[in-house]
């Protein structure tokens, strides 16, 4: 799991109920909804693909390819659409492209096994913990690296795990433009303490995987990086810890986000302190290793974000931009590799959410950001190369994803809100629509009679703060009686329980209950200074938001405020724990899939970032474990874990099982037998709900 996003988490649900679930009231009409609803809606939702230069566009619609001339407004069919597969309330979405990245992305937590050289006469990889490079045709090998092994626990040219999982760092080899060099990474992992996980139970014999896994406040892993020059074969160490705090390597610090500069003079990099606290971009000489800061950003008060990392080089290969948050929002700003001070291109009092688009002939730069009437909904800018003639080119009122036309006069927007569906039109480069590609269909859905998800705010527990949340609603609803909430839980940093893309309610809401998501203060696109909120405060601010949200909805006459269920995996499943610790007059059940029980127990670069280093802030630590609160359990409560859980160790859950059974607490357990990070089974997660608190209305 990475905790913050729900990356790799699996919903277990089963093709037929639990055995119990069929007898409870509802059943039958759950069963048959959750097999209609998926597909109660055709998305207008459609990608383009811009033909000669943006004169034309081509699109794929109700099994046909359609191709729409601009200049004489002139839609053509020219093919159909074979062997897509695609249901009718996903239409547009391109799996076939989603497949093919997926199947190109390295196992998880693992970087990219071998990296071609520019030119695609070479081949860098890594095996059995060294850097080879080979001539692509031929046998001609070169070891670039022979001094690691198992014994000396030393790696080149991969990561250690967390890298992958919580930097997202998917490379460790990397060419230079000329295909000269080779940078790769060195992990020495003496001091890191392995972690032993048991695998293949349902086997006849079982097997051990065996990773170095740094836990919060455990010795990481020294990284450096290193240069092969394919001329001299000289390989040169960069020197990545120059300069304070980096290297202080007590505590070990961070590289990551590695590129060459455009020119391939140097080799780019960045760093980040233990604390992750200060982030540096540093340009290094590739013959001496010698290093330079490019920039340096620092945040006392909490924490810098490394995905601000990433940078888009001008066409001169000195300048670039990227997106900090130094003033508090999200903001686009230009550097130079040569120095001097950044310049500010946008300004805003809300967040960017990415550079979609530069043209410097044109003097324009394209962006994303959250200038809608609700955070969520991201709008299309343009402004100058100087940050001049800023103007919205989007609906406010619309959450929008947009493709621009090669020649910059056009672009493709597709629009919607979470209660309107998606819509895809041809904008001119005003933002005035040119025509309509694509609409929505909701005949079945309206067939069915489903209902749309509502919005609806709340103040946080501080009293002061607005929040979002959505409510989904059976299709059977009546509000003259009082039903049964379910919380579907996240609520993890930078992740939200509210958006503003269109979607079904919940199939669950079928068997008899209302379900929210909520945001908490934990929630992106709101500003760094919201998020600072839950700095070494987890456990405690985004679980009493959820309390909050809840308590508002129980206002309502139709929610029964004594019946009321949460539920979620990964840090949704530490959630649904602490919420019902935290606030038993709010919940009354808790259904925990694969969380962390004790961040004492998860990786060093998540659990740090947000929590700091145990040995500063043990209470911090302390008061986000549910371990300490077993004994205020009131509620039903029900644990569940996967035994190959490789991520969120199955530890967690047997910790709080003991501190359960130890605080002679009554509670249920379902274990996933040799399955990872997933979530209970769907089915016997409502079985369990509708024992403890009763499904339907009354």
């Amino acid at each position: 799991m990475v905790m913050g996003v729900m990356v790799g988490v699996v919903l277990m649900g089963g093709a037929a109920g639990q055995s119990r679930l069929r007898e409870q009231p509802g059943y039958e009409r759950y069963e048959k909804m959750r097999r209609e609803v998926p597909g109660s809606w055709k998305s207008g939702a459609v990608g383009v693909t811009w033909v000669d230069g943006g004169v034309a566009l081509e699109y794929e619609r109700g099994g046909k390819r359609w191709r729409y001339g601009i200049e004489g407004k002139e839609k053509v069919e020219v093919g159909g659409v074979a062997g897509r597969g695609v249901s009718d309330g996903l239409a547009g979405v391109d799996f076939g492209k989603e497949a093919r990245e997926w199947r190109e992305r390295p196992e998880r937590g693992r970087q990219f096994p071998s990296v071609n050289s520019p030119d695609g006469t070479m081949v860098a990889y890594h095996r059995d913990r060294n850097v080879y490079i080979s001539a692509s045709a031929g046998n001609e090998t070169t070891a670039v690296t022979k001094d690691a092994s198992d014994r000396n626990r030393v790696r080149y040219g991969t990561a250690s795990w967390v890298y992958g999982e919580e930097f997202y760092q998917k490379s460790a080899m990397w060419w230079s433009g000329s295909g000269r060099m080779l940078a790769f990474y060195r992990f020495d992992e003496k001091e890191v303490p392995d972690f032993y996980l048991t695998r293949d139970h349902t086997a006849l014999q079982t097997r051990l995987e065996v990773e170095p896994y740094t836990k919060a406040g455990a010795p990481n892993p020294r990284v450096d990086l290193m240069v092969y020059d394919l001329e001299s074969r000289r390989t040169v160490t960069v020197d990545v810890r120059s300069g304070q705090p980096f290297s202080d390597d007590v505590t070990g610090h961070y590289v990551l986000s590695v590129v060459w500069s455009p020119d391939g003079r140097e080799l780019l990099f960045h760093r980040m302190d233990r604390r992750q606290k200060v982030l540096e971009c540093c340009a290094a000489d590739p013959d001496t290793g010698k290093v330079r800061v490019v920039y340096r950003e620092e945040r006392s008060e909490s924490w810098v974000d490394p995905e601000t990392a990433s940078l888009r080089f001008l066409r001169d290969g000195r300048r670039f931009l990227r997106e900090t948050e130094r003033s508090g929002w999200r903001n686009i700003v230009r550097y130079d590799l040569g120095g001097g001070e950044p310049v500010e291109i946008t300004k805003h009092g809300f967040e960017t959410a990415g550079i979609v688009r530069v043209d410097e002939a044109a003097g324009v730069i394209w962006y994303l950001a959250r200038s809608g009437d609700h955070p969520m909904k991201v709008q299309l800018h343009r402004c100058g190369l100087d940050g001049t003639g800023d103007v919205r080119l989007t609906d406010p009122g619309y959450h929008h994803s947009v493709d621009i036309a090669p020649d910059g006069k056009h672009f493709a927007d597709t629009a919607q809100t979470h209660s309107e569906p998606p819509v895809t039109r041809l904008m001119d480069a005003g933002g005035v629509v040119v025509e309509e590609l694509a609409a929505s269909d909701l005949t079945k859905w309206n067939e069915l009679g489903l209902r749309r998800l509502e919005r609806f705010t709340f103040k946080a527990a501080d009293g002061e703060t607005d929040l979002y949340g959505l409510l989904h609603f059976p299709s059977n609803f009546d509000p003259a009686k009082k039903w049964p909430l379910l919380v579907s839980v996240y609520a993890g940093p930078s992740t939200n329980g509210s958006r503003e893309t269109f979607g079904a309610p919940s199939t669950v809401t079928e068997a008899g209950w209302l379900v929210a998501t909520m945001d908490s203060r934990s929630a992106a696109g709101r500003g760094k200074r919201f998020l600072d909120a839950i700095y070494q405060k987890l456990g405690q601010v985004e679980i009493d938001d959820q309390a909050a949200g809840v308590k508002a909805l129980a206002a309502r006459p139709y929610v029964d405020g004594r019946r009321v269920g949460i539920h979620g995996t990964s840090y949704g499943g530490t959630a649904s724990v602490m919420a019902l610790l935290r606030h038993p007059e709010t919940f009354q059940a808790a259904c925990a899939s694969s969380g962390v029980m004790d961040f004492r127990n998860y990786d060093s670069i998540y659990t740090e970032r947000y929590l700091g280093l145990p040995r500063d802030s043990g209470g911090a630590y302390d008061a986000a474990s549910p371990l300490l609160l077993a004994s205020a359990l009131k509620g039903r409560l029900m644990i569940f874990f996967g035994t190959a859980d490789n991520n969120v160790h199955p530890g967690n859950s047997l910790q709080l099982i003991k501190a359960l059974q130890d605080a002679g607490k009554s509670f249920e357990v379902q274990v996933g037998p040799d399955q990872g990070h997933v979530s209970v089974n769907q089915e016997r997660m409502l079985e369990f709900f509708g024992e403890s608190l009763g499904a339907m209305p009354k």
